[in-house]
This record gives C-alpha cells, sequence and structure tokens, in this order.
C-alpha cells in the first residue's frame, strides 16, 4: 500500500532530523595518477541540468517547501542557458564560462571528495561540478565504480526506465494516465518475455572475446550498483521517491529497492533503441497519403503528387556527406513489387489492453506522471554536429561542436563519467544505467558523438489471416499464413497493477498489455488488402538484439582499438541502431553511419505496405533469429576528412533513401549548413566561432530565416495597402533584418525583441499551410498528409491550427526545446518558388498558392487572421505558463522525473549534451 504524501512528509522531517542516520562518506584514499591526455585543456562539455540526480526525502521535502536542492543538481543549468544571450561576442577564453573542463582528472585542489568501495577503484569527484572520475587498478574494479557511481547519481532514473523497458511502470510508480500511456507505447515497440532478454544476454556470450568482455564488465557493473543500493538502504540516503511511491516506509523503513540484474540491462537498452536508434515504420501512413492523392487527383497525378511530397530522395535536400559520394539505400524502385495497400478505411489499430479495472479505465487523472505519455510516439528532436577538418582552422587542427539531443528532464537521462582503468579510458556522457561505458565522449587523443539517423531498418508487412479449420476469416482472426501453413500468432502479455496513492491522486486500477507476435514481427493494426483481412505487422532489424551495439561501445573506450578514423568507423560498424557516428582527433575527421540496413527483395518499395510472403521478405531474413543479410559496411555512408560536416538528422548522403516524409528543401540542418559552410570559406575556424555557428542556428527561427524572405517577396510585390496588414508586414521585415531570431532583448528579461512578429508568425504558420495547401489537397489529403508529416514544430508547441480546421496533436509538446525538425516548410518553399518563377529542383506536382496574384490573396488573407489574434490566443497557457507569456512559451522545462525541479530557461534549440574539442596533439 502506497504512503499519503502526508506520512511522506514526517518520515523526511524524522529522517532530517538530529540522530538520523547518515551515509558514510567512504574511505578516502590518494589521489590516482592521470591517464595521458593529449587535449591541453581544449576539451570541453556541459549537460544541463546538473550531475547529481539523487534527491532524500528531506532534500524533496526542502525543493518543495523552501526552493532549495542538493549539490550539483542544477549548477550547469545556469551557464548552459546564458549562451543564448552571451554567444554573439564569445571567444576561446570565455569558452570555460559556458562549458565544463573536460580534461581528464581533477586537479588537487579541485577535489570535493575521494572514495573507494572497493580497494582497486576510487570514484573522485570535483568541486566544480560533482562528476565521478572513476579509476580502477583492476578492470572489475573499474567498472564496478561505475554501476556504483551510477547509482549514486542516478538511482530512480534507472529504476524507472527498468520498468518502462518492461511495460511495467505503472505498477512502479502510479497509475497516472501518462505513465500508462508511456509503458503501452513501448510495450508495442519492444515486448520481450523474461526469457527472451536472457536469450539476448546468451547470445551475446558466444559472439567472441569482446562480448565476453563486455558481459564480466556489465556483471561488475551490476555488482557496484547494487552494493551502493545495500548501503544507500541501509543509511537511508537512497532517494526519496522511493518514499514518495510508497515501496520504503518513510518512519519504518520496511521496505526494499530491488537489486539490478543483466536482464534490466537489456530492457533499459531496447528502450534507448526505440527512443534514439531507429527507423521507418511509417509505410500505413505513407499508403493513406498515396490513397487520398490518387482519390483527389486520379491514380497518375496522385501518385506523382504523393512520390513529390514523400521526397524520399529530394536533390535539393542538405546532406551530411557533400563531397560527390553516392549511397543507395532504399531507394523508390520504378517499377514496385509485392505492394500490399491497404482498402480504404479498413485500418484498424491492434488492441493493445485487456482486462481494464479500476483507473485503467479512465484516460484522465490528475496525476502528471512521471515521464511524459508520448516520450516515444511524439517527434521529438535529437542532436546535432558541427565538424571541421584542420585545412580550415585557424590553429590548422579539426575543430568540433557536437552532442545529443535527448530531451530535458530532472535529473537527465544522461549522466556524465569518466572511466579510467585497463582497456578503458574515455570522459564523457552515457545514458544512466548503461554507464558500463562513456557512449558519447572523449578519449586520450580523440572525440566522437552521434545523432539520431533513423534510416530506414522498419518494415510494415501485410501479413494473411487465416483459421487452422478453414471457416470464414475475419479480422479476429488469432492465425496467419506463414508460408502456406496456418501458424498461431505469439501472444506477449504482461500484467501490470497499481495501488491508489493520495500523492498523486491517482486510483487504482489494472490491465493486461498484449503483443501479438507473427514471424514477420510486432502485429500493430489489422485491415483488409483486397478485401482479403490482415494484419499489419513491424518487422524492425534491431528487434530481439538490443544488447548487441554493447561492442561499438566498448570499443570507443578502449585506446588500443581507436587511434583513428578508419579503427573508429571499424568500431561505429559493431553499433545496430541507426547513428550518424562523428569523430576528430588532431589530424583528422570521420564520419559513419550505423545499423544493421536489411537488403530487401528486388522491387520492394520501403516506403509502402509488403506483401508477407518468400518472395517480398529480406534477403537472408530467418524468422527465429530476427536476423537477415545487411547492407556491407562500404554501403553505409562514411567519409574521412571532408571539409566540414554537419547533421541535424538530415539526410545523410545523395542518393541514400529518406525513411519517412521531411527531407526536403528546408530543413533545420539548413541553419547549421548556412553558417559553418560561410565559416570555411572565410577559413581561420576556432573552437569560439564555430560554437557561435551553432548557437546563431540555435536562436534562429527556420521559418523566418528560409521561408519569410520568399514570403514577404510575393506579399511585397504590390504595395499593401490595409494598414494593419503593413504593420505586420514591417514587424516581419524588421525581424528578419535582425536574423529571424527568438533571444531576450537583454539577458533575464523575459521579454523578446520583435516579440510582435514572433507572435505574428507564430501564429501564421498554420494558417499559411491550412490557405495554401488545403483548398487543392481537399480535406481528406490534408489529413492524411498531417498524419505523415505533423505541419509544425514551433518552440512553444502551441500552434495547432485554426480552431475550425484540422489539428495536429503532435505539435503540442511544450517546453521541449528542440524546434522544426518536423514541418511543412519544403511543401511551401517550392510551391512558392513556383509562384516566382524561381527554378525547383524536385518540385511538387501540383501547384498550390497559384499564381502570384492569388498567392499573395491567400498569404495576405492569412496574415491578417494571424496578426488578428491576441498574445493569449496565440500562447493559451498551461500549468506552467500564463496565456499570452510569449517568453514562458517558449522556455524550456526539465521535466521533472522524481521529486525535484529546476527553474525555466530560455529557449534554444541545442543539443542536451554538448562538447567543444580540438585536440593538439596525438600520441
Amino acid at each position: 500500500m502506497r504512503l499519503t504524501l502526508v506520512a511522506a512528509l514526517t518520515g523526511a522531517l524524522l529522517a532530517a532530523a538530529p540522530g538520523a542516520a547518515t551515509a558514510s562518506a567512504g574511505r578516502a584514499t590518494a589521489l590516482p595518477a592521470t591517464a595521458p591526455d593529449y587535449c591541453a585543456a581544449q576539451c570541453r562539455d556541459i549537460l544541463p541540468a546538473g550531475e547529481n540526480g539523487n534527491a532524500t526525502l528531506a532534500d524533496i521535502l526542502g525543493n518543495k517547501v523552501f526552493g532549495t536542492r542538493p549539490a550539483h543538481t542544477d549548477d550547469q543549468l545556469g551557464p548552459y542557458s546564458a549562451l543564448a544571450s552571451a554567444y554573439p561576442g564569445l571567444t576561446d577564453s570565455q569558452l570555460s564560462s559556458f562549458f565544463n573542463d573536460a580534461s581528464f582528472g581533477v586537479p588537487a585542489a579541485q577535489v570535493a571528495s575521494s572514495t573507494s568501495p572497493r580497494s582497486d577503484v576510487t570514484i573522485v569527484r570535483d568541486k566544480a561540478t560533482g562528476v565521478p572520475h572513476i579509476t580502477g587498478t583492476t578492470r572489475y574494479g573499474t567498472e564496478f565504480g561505475a554501476g556504483y557511481a551510477a547509482a549514486q547519481d542516478r538511482l530512480w532514473v534507472m529504476d524507472l526506465f527498468r520498468h518502462v523497458g518492461r511495460g511495467e511502470l505503472s505498477g512502479f510508480a502510479g497509475g497516472a494516465a501518462a505513465n500508462r500511456q508511456l509503458e503501452q507505447s513501448f510495450w508495442q515497440a519492444a515486448p520481450y518475455t523474461e526469457a527472451e532478454l536472457q536469450s539476448q544476454i546468451d547470445v551475446l556470450a558466444t559472439s567472441g572475446d569482446r562480448a565476453k568482455q563486455a558481459l564480466a564488465d556489465a556483471r561488475a557493473y551490476l555488482d557496484g550498483i547494487n552494493q551502493y543500493i545495500s548501503q544507500a538502504y541501509n543509511a537511508r540516503t537512497f532517494p526519496g521517491e522511493y518514499d514518495l511511491t510508497g515501496h520504503i516506509d518513510a518512519i519504518t523503513n520496511a521496505g526494499s529497492i530491488q537489486p539490478f540484474q543483466l536482464t534490466d540491462l537489456v530492457a533499459l537498452a531496447s528502450v534507448i533503441g526505440a527512443l534514439f536508434g531507429a527507423g521507418g515504420g511509417g509505410e500505413l501512413a505513407s499508403a493513406q497519403v498515396k490513397e487520398a492523392a490518387e482519390a483527389r487527383y486520379g491514380t497518375v497525378q496522385g501518385d506523382q503528387l504523393w512520390s513529390s511530397l514523400r521526397e524520399a530522395n529530394d536533390p535539393e535536400a542538405v546532406t551530411t556527406l557533400h563531397d560527390g559520394q553516392s549511397f543507395p539505400y532504399a531507394l523508390p524502385p520504378g517499377d514496385p513489387q509485392g505492394v500490399a495497400m491497404p482498402d480504404a478505411g479498413s485500418v484498424v489499430p491492434e488492441q493493445l489492453v485487456y482486462n481494464a479495472t479500476g483507473s485503467a479505465t479512465s484516460a484522465a487523472t490528475k496525476a502528471a506522471g512521471v515521464l511524459p505519455g508520448n516520450l516515444l510516439t511524439a517527434k521529438h528532436g535529437m542532436s546535432n554536429a558541427l565538424v571541421v577538418s584542420g585545412k580550415y582552422t585557424a590553429s590548422g587542427r579539426p575543430v568540433a561542436v557536437f552532442g545529443p539531443q535527448t530531451g530535458y528532464f530532472a535529473p537527465q537521462l544522461l549522466m556524465l563519467e569518466e572511466l579510467q582503468g585497463p582497456g578503458i579510458s574515455a570522459r564523457g556522457a552515457a545514458f544512466a544505467g548503461l554507464s558500463f561505458y562513456v557512449e558519447l565522449g572523449r578519449g586520450q587523443d580523440y572525440a566522437w558523438s552521434a545523432t539520431s539517423a533513423g534510416q530506414d531498418i522498419t518494415d510494415t508487412y501485410a501479413v494473411p489471416l487465416c483459421t487452422p479449420d478453414g471457416s470464414p476469416v475475419t479480422l479476429a482472426a488469432t492465425s496467419y499464413l506463414y508460408h502456406g501453413v496456418c501458424t498461431p500468432f505469439e501472444t506477449l502479455s504482461r500484467d501490470d497493477s497499481w495501488a491508489p496513492t493520495t500523492a498523486d491522486s491517482t486510483a487504482a486500477g489494472s490491465y493486461t498489455l498484449v503483443m501479438h507476435r507473427s514471424n514477420y514481427g510486432l502485429v500493430t493494426a489489422r485491415g483488409t488488402v483486397g478485401g482479403k483481412p490482415v494484419a499489419f505487422t513491424s518487422l524492425r532489424s534491431s528487434y530481439r538484439h538490443e544488447a548487441d551495439s554493447i561492442l561499438g561501445f566498448q570499443m570507443f573506450n578502449d585506446p588500443g582499438a581507436v587511434h583513428d578514423p578508419t579503427s573508429f568507423q571499424q568500431a561505429a560498424q559493431n553499433i545496430n541502431y541507426t547513428f550518424n557516428w562523428f569523430y576528430a582527433d588532431s589530424s583528422h575527421t570521420a564520419y559513419y553511419n550505423s545499423g544493421n540496413n536489411p537488403v530487401r527483395a528486388a522491387g520492394v518499395d520501403p516506403g509502402l505496405p509488403v506483401q508477407a510472403d518468400p518472395a517480398h521478405e529480406w534477403q537472408g531474413f530467418d524468422p527465429a533469429t530476427n536476423t537477415a543479410r545487411y547492407t556491407p559496411a562500404s554501403q553505409h555512408p562514411q567519409s574521412v576528412d571532408q571539409d566540414y560536416y554537419v547533421s541535424w538528422n538530415n539526410k545523410q548522403a545523395a542518393d541514400f533513401g529518406a525513411a519517412g516524409f521531411g527531407n526536403g528543401s528546408v530543413h533545420r540542418a539548413n541553419l547549421l549548413d548556412a553558417r559553418v559552410k560561410a565559416l570555411v570559406a572565410a577559413g581561420g575556424v576556432t573552437r569560439s566561432s564555430l560554437t557561435k555557428a551553432m548557437e546563431s542556428a540555435a536562436v534562429t527561427d527556420l521559418r523566418g530565416e528560409d521561408l519569410l524572405p520568399e514570403l514577404l517577396q510575393v506579399i511585397t510585390s504590390s504595395p499593401v495597402t490595409d494598414p494593419k496588414q503593413a504593420a505586420a508586414v514591417q514587424q516581419l521585415q524588421a525581424w528578419l533584418q535582425h536574423g529571424a531570431r527568438r533571444v531576450e532583448t537583454s539577458a533575464g528579461s523575459h521579454t523578446y525583441a520583435d516579440a510582435d512578429a514572433i507572435r505574428t508568425l507564430d501564429a501564421w504558420w498554420p494558417l499559411l499551410a491550412q490557405g495554401v495547401f488545403q483548398p487543392g489537397l481537399g480535406a481528406p489529403l490534408f489529413s492524411a498528409l498531417t498524419g505523415a508529416l505533423q505541419i509544425n514544430e514551433s518552440p512553444s508547441g502551441g500552434q495547432t491550427g485554426p480552431s475550425s480546421g484540422p489539428t495536429d496533436a503532435n505539435e503540442s509538446i511544450p517546453h521541449k526545446g528542440s524546434s522544426f525538425q518536423y514541418g511543412w516548410w519544403s511543401y511551401l518553399d517550392k510551391d512558392l518558388r513556383a509562384t516566382l518563377g524561381t527554378p525547383v529542383a524536385g518540385p511538387l506536382a501540383q501547384s498550390f498558392c497559384g499564381t502570384e496574384s492569388a498567392c499573395r490573396s491567400t498569404l495576405l488573407t492569412t496574415l491578417a487572421q494571424a496578426a488578428a489574434q491576441t498574445p493569449a490566443q496565440v500562447y493559451p497557457g498551461d500549468g506552467d505558463c500564463s496565456a499570452g507569456d510569449q517568453w514562458c512559451a517558449d522556455s524550456i522545462i526539465q521535466r521533472p522525473l522524481g521529486g525535484i525541479a529546476d527553474a525555466k530557461t530560455t529557449w534554444q534549440n541545442r543539443p542536451t549534451y554538448q562538447q567543444v574539442v580540438e585536440f593538439p596533439t596525438h600520441r
């Protein structure tokens, strides 16, 4: 039974009272020797809000009542936020004001603590950030220390996500609607039995010496976690969230924290892989756009329009590789084979929830949930990278500014660490619970980072349904045809139940989550194809292989394995998730795109559902192991020493097919590419100038920079006579001259410069999308296209279109920072240029805005509607902001994962964890 909030707070007072048990500081040891470091204090990084993610119940009470926070909870938030205002005058010497020193080791004067949970490992924490610097004399000790430090800093987050990965979050953290939504979405993406989690470990154990070492490292890591759990429980220094959720009694200390095991790490890996390392799977949405286009324009013209909207290989798309290389993959075939188009209106989602009782039968509760319910299903922004070859830098050495965008949470999903031991030498960030290796960071003389690539490794199959006894087949059939044999679906189920909790106002409830699995993947929907019942399945190449990438990360941390671009690319080849990997040392830069890219049958269109039969399976497909033939390493986009690289989850290379919609002429990566290209052309690039380029892009409105000039060109082709329209145009012109930036009038003012123009554009964009495109598309096609590609991703996440028109539910994700990854920017850009008579490569197959006169009329009409909206209409307010508060609507909030909340910070479109590196020498 969970505690009431009153009892929890009473326990907090008791725990904090004089005489209450306190944690031992650990045995002090001599400061370990510093590993070789070739960065010469020119490596820096930052990870807001702070390294410390552990708050006892007394800490949580202090935060709620007095606003206090434990040390190092939010000390990286201020420097991170301040760059948004300070970047224009940034110099190399000022980088230390906005980024931490990422050198190896800790100077004696900066040591805050030095402890040894075992005799063969020392954990030193620095005064500035509290980051653990872990040095082991044995490999086991090093990894034990990594686990111990991870539990010190992220135990509650680790526990949350091992339950998310099993579809058991509600039973662990309460039955809030968001908790249920989240566990359901992950259960749909990666349902496993406990035996299947263990099986992945067993397979890895037979995969060679590196794999055996990785499992030994993981076991040592778990031993460190579990020793910390035991010690913290006895000393009552464990996270207070265990008290607040009733797992431990705040007064008697009755209860427990379950030890971690290897299968927990696989469950954690499945969550991270589903969030950041998968791609494809949008084939049903694409098919629905195709069908709606054909219904509107006829088969030939409709298919042409669908193809142009899909932009699978748009010639105007910004690419990470621009040196003339081509890497053909997942391109639409000229004569598609095996396409399985669903009959219009026949598709219904597969039932997931069964036997719901209590609060599980209601979507509405007062509780917010411990994690966003749409963490997986919504389109969250990811990461970016800017890397410049030494040929174009002031020092003659490569410079890199890069990092992942994993969202903003308190505490973060990532944690910082330094690991030094036999065969391990690295500092950087890793996901909590998987930090036995640094996943993004630096080695002795090189640094690396990643962005989510999202190439198509997931296909949708239309699997014919059948009945074993030959009776009439309906959508409710529990068997399917596999190679001519009527085969029963496997049923994967997970029971979850939760007790009532007064603290978050949720009631008791329970349900069973069920997924059906075929040899062609997980059933996600049912419908008919040509009138015959089918199950639509999702087949992902990395499914049932969540642990395989461990080998690549191990190699990144091994100075004996990675020492140059070639060895770095070889390490990245061992990662089966879809990532773009970037590398820099003192002489070279490199790039490699990882992932198990299945080799499809000839003629299969990866953007549409496929017939489930032997002729259209992945080549070499073995459903027993979920393996297939994969494209060889030589066919993955890759490069060494290109003049510069930029990535913001954009298209990788020429002819590398886009998975889904949205890789066209205008993409947020254009903001980076334009700035870095200009720096390279001028030469003399420095760490600070590259950082300024990144931050300039981070505070710029993509719509303002890349589309507003065209909009104004059409509008001002004739005089604007209406006074209100003219005033709005003047404000937009002034904002454009100021760089179309969303920045404060002065640091901390909480008021935007050019506020009226920004508000007008925020209101205008969804009206533009509807006004320009809906008349030509028609309501059904407009709606279908919105389902394949959201129309907007604004900083505030609140502009979803007029109340009388279609809305875009995915847009409403406020306070997440990341913006402009998804939207109809390219469509409007190509259409406006066609109207203006400007050449367009890869144009839309239909004109929507029309003649310049007709287009101007539409733009002015929608502009007038936008300008008439009040601030409260544009920024309607939420639980964190008053209606009409523009700055607050945009502001970044570190979403609390536990009991500690952090202050709001000004908007910027930037990686969560970020490095700035330049190595002057090499070993």
